[in-house]
């Protein structure tokens, strides 16, 4: 009894440490806590105060209440739902979170977002000791600069037993998706997670109720998300481009950036409306003007193409009204743009396929706008997409080209951990890459540049690495409308031209 009353204490010490909860909330706290755990007795004597990392407090609490039948299975999934229903008791109230967020708003928009990024963290909505076990690096790109490689490992698959019995459950409406505003203080469930230490900030952007909060998975600094206020699907259109100069004039130290909105180019969440954001420069916002362009009735706008893999539209100027109305024309004008000469096509049998990844931020005191050309039209030799990493290339990146990785951040599946270290057994003793199921896939990739280099257990990672960035690069440009050649510069130009 003693160990699981010291393992209350040490939550409650650990919230009045962080400033999640006040001396005044000890005793209510600890209660709410002793009524989750069905504990009707409690006694503290003999505690002996202990600075104990979250995730070992949170471990403790779990594991009794599996041992007791609180949870019924010891897998992450119920573990969660629990650990999460545990620290919403020690998160603020979001009345009290908005006023605190308010109150240092007019000390300066950092001071506020600091607090809110450092709530999110401290009441485990953000699950720090789950995202250090990502992997991360950084390769050079001699074209295009520093790009930042990421493997995801923080997001936990659920074992078989809960995607069993998650099947079995009723389908719900309530919230509609994993990103309406009604899920704030959510219980979650097998199919949908817990969401009581979840905390919104309101926002008006366009005129319209919109939401701040950050992304559990973090993958890069202050990785945030704005969010619809209503369960409306996503739609890239002038609206946009108001909301998002809107946001980053409100946080001049964010960017805010619109995943497309059509399959394949878009998000994996189509269906609400939402944007992402941070307080992170990637290698795309680095990345110079290459050839300045200058648009009829707009020339108060500064513009230019942008030398990156993708085809990249950058406005800049003071007046956000004016950067609006341009790249209002500009979305126009690509959604009906047809040129055959050079693979594009504005639509096949009445399916739309040209959309933009837009991206904005403050460059100074004056607002820049990147339109990132997309366009999602399917073959019978590429039907993952024509513009969409090609096949030869699966075997690092498969999946959608989002607004992450067009910035500049490759977020590439957990499978590559165990792949990666199977290569770096393999390869120095020159094992066939065949002989493994996990590097099987990785052999005509790898043979492609193997010639150049001697490995070493030494070195083996480290040229893995390297290559997996240029790769990603490679990616890249596939994704990319308007290819980075003669032919492709020129088509790209003949495109703005007609704007």
């Amino acid at each position: 009894m003693d160990h699981i009353c010291f393992a209350v204490r040490d939550l409650v010490e650990y919230g009045i440490r962080h400033g999640l909860i006040s001396e005044y909330d000890r005793v209510f706290v600890t209660n709410s806590l002793l009524s989750l755990l069905r504990l009707s007795d409690y006694d503290d004597a003999g505690y002996v105060g202990k600075d104990r990392p979250l995730e070992d407090i949170l471990r403790e609490l779990c594991d009794y209440a599996y041992q007791t039948g609180l949870i019924e299975s010891d897998s992450v999934a119920y573990r969660d739902l629990f650990d999460t229903s545990l620290m919403g008791l020690l998160t603020p109230p979001p009345s009290a979170v908005i006023a605190e967020f308010h109150r240092l708003y007019a000390r300066s928009p950092e001071a506020a977002t600091d607090y809110f990024y450092r709530l999110s963290r401290d009441n485990d909505y953000i699950r720090t000791y789950r995202i250090k076990k990502d992997l991360k690096w950084v390769v050079h790109s001699e074209n295009y600069g520093d790009i930042d490689i990421t493997v995801n490992l923080s997001k936990p698959e659920k074992d078989p037993k809960a995607i069993a019995a998650a099947k079995l459950l009723p389908q719900a409406g309530y919230p509609k998706c994993r990103l309406c505003h009604e899920n704030e203080g959510y219980a979650g469930s097998l199919s949908a997670p817990a969401r009581q230490n979840l905390r919104q900030i309101p926002i008006r952007m366009d005129g319209t109720q919109w939401y701040l909060q950050y992304s559990p998975y973090v993958y890069y600094n202050e990785h945030c998300i704005a969010l619809s206020g209503e369960h409306t699907p996503m739609r890239i259109d002038r609206s946009t481009f108001v909301k998002l100069l809107d946001f980053v004039e409100i946080f001049p130290h964010y960017f805010l950036g619109s995943n497309a909105d059509l399959p394949i180019v878009g998000g994996s969440i189509l269906s609400h409306d939402h944007m992402q954001g941070g307080h992170y420069t990637f290698a795309m916002e680095k990345a110079p003007v290459e050839t300045p362009l200058c648009f009829d009735g707009f020339e108060d706008v500064e513009a230019g193409t942008v030398r990156w893999p993708m085809s990249v539209i950058r406005l800049k100027g003071k007046d956000k009204t004016r950067l609006v109305a341009l790249a209002d024309r500009i979305l126009a004008a690509w959604r009906s743009y047809t040129d055959e000469d050079a693979f594009v096509y504005a639509e096949t049998d009445g399916e739309p396929h040209n959309t933009i990844t837009p991206i904005a931020r403050m460059r100074g005191d004056a607002f820049e706008l990147d339109l990132v050309l997309r366009n999602n039209i399917t073959t019978k030799e590429h039907p993952l997409g024509v513009y969409h990493p090609h096949a030869e290339l699966h075997n690092i990146k498969k999946e959608n080209i989002g607004l992450i990785e067009v910035m500049g951040l490759a977020v590439l599946p957990a499978r590559l951990k165990d792949e990666i270290e199977a290569m770096c057994e393999m390869i120095p003793k020159g094992q066939d890459l065949a002989d493994n199921e996990l590097t099987a896939k990785h052999k005509a990739w790898f043979e492609r540049f193997a010639a150049g280099y001697t490995f070493t257990p030494q070195n083996v990672r480290g040229i893995l690495e390297k290559e997996i960035g240029a790769t990603f690069v490679r990616v890249l440009e596939d994704a990319g409308v308007y290819k980075r050649t003669p032919e492709g510069k020129e088509a790209f130009l003949k495109f703005c031209k007609s704007c």
